[in-house]
């Protein structure tokens, strides 16, 4: 089949375990999938497991398959409801005979010894730079593909398991960089900075490779790699996105101290790089923890709540179960339930594009060459703190990738936002340039381009001129107890518009780290200012020791017609750690003002809400997530809260009128007000999810 990744909407992935051949119902599993409307499926194959009679020497059948297939009795279940089937592959451990036969594909720590698999210490963890994946895995594809023809192949932890010191690890990298490989993940290290280059490289071969193999099986066909993310991962999203037809996202689930939103993030830092290409969500029907319950069933709540914001943010759904077997059956109706309902509602899901004024810029370069083993807290949590701003100004916002910074792609935004983007090349600053002379906005915080794209620090920001301040080399990180004087006007004068709300306060906190910085061009207003640090104890010493400094703490500049506000502090990640309500309000009050007060839609109501706005070909489709939970920032999720009534106000795309508005969760047509390109509708309450549908 040629060209079959836009067609899939809903996908269905059964990874088989290795006693499955004898304990699972194969037609159970045909019946559901059937009944669910899935387009797509994912079947267990081989890799680490055989679940096929394969011929290929080493390649370990299913001590449980005797004379069966279950991979071909899938296929061809699948086949019969005319089904995209793509096999599943695993390419991170080997058996004990092939650690016999061939040690030197077996991954190496750093102390020479070989390594046995964590989890399962019978095995041994393959290394994935090696002849491992040069020979042997290609072999394993071109039986399957040859043998079943499906229409790709996914393969699950391809990428390895960290730094390799194997023989063939070590030669390489050291013919190819002239050092030896690094001990750390250190962001000054020169060995750590060409390791990460050379580790992609050798990896995009590897994907090269096996796509070319299952290409000329059957063409059309792909290889697609669980692979992808945001800041933290290594692999350069922009290859990917060049590389790849279609993608699927692996965030199954949610752990620990993390957002619903989070993969709505996924999907907004996938397409940041593939574009409109189709992007398939991932879900585990399971819990998603670091102790790893692979047979368990989540919640009604948390399962409807994490898939439904993921498709709201434009990823197809994927449901994931682990074992043919089922030990508990509650996830059945919940997953079957979303799917009648997208199914129902495919023609407004086949999203186009999506419509936003607002991007964030997240960088891989500033993660691995500045962040270093610190890029969490360096990087991430900056994005992390935008993140859940923006959530909760519900402003529809994009993400766009540092290294897609050309015209064409940022000129669809009229607002971006750099979350200490601390590593530019000069080619980029150039290119953020001149998106501000030709009229887009900026917001910047604490060392956005202060170093290059190596992660070596300038003398000077890389756009000190945009910002209109200068360098004064020095850094101050943890600041305590230091907070922001509010430069209010004589009364009778007009309050600046980064001082709304704040009436009654003279000053608000400071964040944690600074940078020291002076203007290079003549102020001009100056709503925030610092005031110093002080002691906090004893408390007999708790008071400023500084009057009133005139250090602005943002600087804020119109270029032609766009404008920039840069702060020297670190508001987005004090946001996220503290989630203080004033610099929310802060960072709210700055991309008003950024954007000239002009919003693409405002919803008035209580609550918070994911918002997100879809254009397809006739028809614009706003989707409204309901976050107001207790358990939105840490699942799971046990029930939904519903919220009230929400006034939205949208403005119609240039030219379009609205001929007809409804609800596609509570199926209700809705009255509504248009007046000049502007529409009015109320949505009376939301339990989880609505999503109001306009056709032109």
């Amino acid at each position: 089949m040629q060209d079959w990744f836009d067609l899939p909407m809903r996908w269905a992935q059964l990874t088989l375990v290795e006693n499955d051949p004898v304990s699972y119902d194969v037609r159970f599993w045909l019946d559901y999938i059937r009944s669910i409307h899935a387009e797509a499926a994912c079947l267990s194959a081989g890799g680490v497991v055989a679940f096929y009679p394969t011929d290929v020497p080493l390649h370990h059948r299913s001590a449980w398959l005797g004379d069966k297939d279950p991979f071909g009795d899938l296929v061809e279940g699948c086949r019969k409801m005319d089904m995209v089937v793509i096999a599943r592959t695993d390419a991170h451990a080997v058996h004990q005979d092939v650690m016999d036969a061939h040690p030197d594909w077996v991954a190496v720590s750093a102390d020479g010894e070989p390594l046995r698999h964590w989890s399962s210490p019978e095995m041994w963890v393959a290394c994935a730079l090696g002849p491992y994946s040069f020979e042997f895995m290609p072999q394993i594809h071109r039986e399957i593909m040859t043998r079943y023809q499906p229409d790709g192949i996914f393969t699950n932890r391809w990428d390895g398991s960290g730094i390799c010191y194997c023989e063939h690890c070590r030669r390489n990298f050291k013919r190819a960089c002239g050092l030896d490989l690094p001990f750390a993940v250190q962001a000054t290290d020169p060995a750590w900075r060409m390791y990460v280059r050379w580790y992609q490289e050798c990896l995009f071969d590897v994907w090269k490779l096996w796509d070319e193999e299952i290409c000329a099986s059957k063409p059309g066909a792909r290889f697609i790699p669980n692979a992808g993310g945001g800041s933290l991962y290594l692999l350069d999203m922009c290859r990917i996105g060049e590389l790849a037809d279609t993608l699927f996202a692996d965030q199954q689930g949610r752990h620990g101290l993390m957002p619903i939103w989070s993969i709505g993030k996924d999907a907004k830092e996938y397409r940041a790089t593939l574009g409109m290409k189709p992007i398939v969500g991932i879900y585990s029907v399971g819990l998603e923890t670091p102790y790893r319950w692979k047979d368990s069933v989540q919640n009604e709540a948390e399962i409807r709540l994490w898939m439904l914001d993921g498709i709201a943010n434009g990823f197809r759904p994927w449901f994931t179960k682990f074992s043919g077997t089922l030990y508990d059956n509650r996830w059945l109706k919940t997953v079957k339930d979303i799917y009648d309902w997208h199914y129902q509602n495919e023609q407004y899901l086949r999203e186009e594009k999506p419509i936003a004024q607002v991007a964030i810029v997240y960088s891989q370069q500033t993660a691995a060459f500045y962040g270093g083993n610190e890029a969490q807290k360096k990087v991430e949590d900056a994005i992390l703190g935008i993140y859940q701003a923006l959530v909760e100004m519900r402003i529809p916002f994009e993400m766009v990738h540092d290294g897609k910074l050309e015209a064409d792609n940022l000129d669809r935004y009229e607002l971006l936002i750099l979350p200490n983007v601390a590593a530019l090349s000069n080619h980029q600053c150039d290119q953020l340039r001149a998106y501000v002379e030709h009229g887009g906005s900026l917001i910047a915080t604490n060392e956005t381009s202060l170093y290059d794209e190596n992660g070596d620090q300038r003398s000077d920001f890389g756009l000190a001129d945009l910002f209109g301040i200068h360098y004064l080399g020095r850094q101050q990180s943890p600041i305590k107890n230091s907070y922001l004087s509010l430069e209010w006007p004589p009364q009778g004068q007009e309050v600046h518009p980064l001082l709304r709300g704040f009436e009654g306060a003279e000053r608000i906190i400071n964040g944690i780290s600074w940078v020291d910085v002076e203007p290079s061009t003549p102020l001009g207003e100056t709503p925030i200012t610092l005031i110093p640090a002080y002691p906090d104890l004893p408390m007999e010493k708790v008071y400023p020791r500084a009057g009133h400094t005139c250090i602005p703490g943002v600087y804020l500049r119109t270029r032609g017609k766009g404008r920039v506000a840069y702060f020297p502090w670190d508001i987005d990640r004090t946001y996220w750690e503290v989630l203080c309500v004033d610099h929310g309000r802060l960072l709210d009050n700055t991309v008003d003002w950024a954007l000239n007060g002009n919003r693409i839609i405002t919803v008035n109501g209580s609550g918070i809400l994911d918002i997100t706005i879809w254009q397809q070909a006739n028809s614009i489709t706003v989707h409204l997530v309901n976050l107001t939970n207790p358990m939105y920032m840490k699942g799971p999720v046990r029930e939904f809260i519903p919220i009230g009534s929400q006034d939205l106000k949208i403005h119609l795309p240039e030219g379009k009128k609205a001929r007809s508005v409804k609800r596609l969760v509570d199926r209700a047509m809705m009255s509504f007000e248009e007046n000049a390109g502007v529409l009015i509708c109320t949505v009376p309450s939301i339990v989880d999810h609505e999503v109001i549908a306009i056709d032109f």
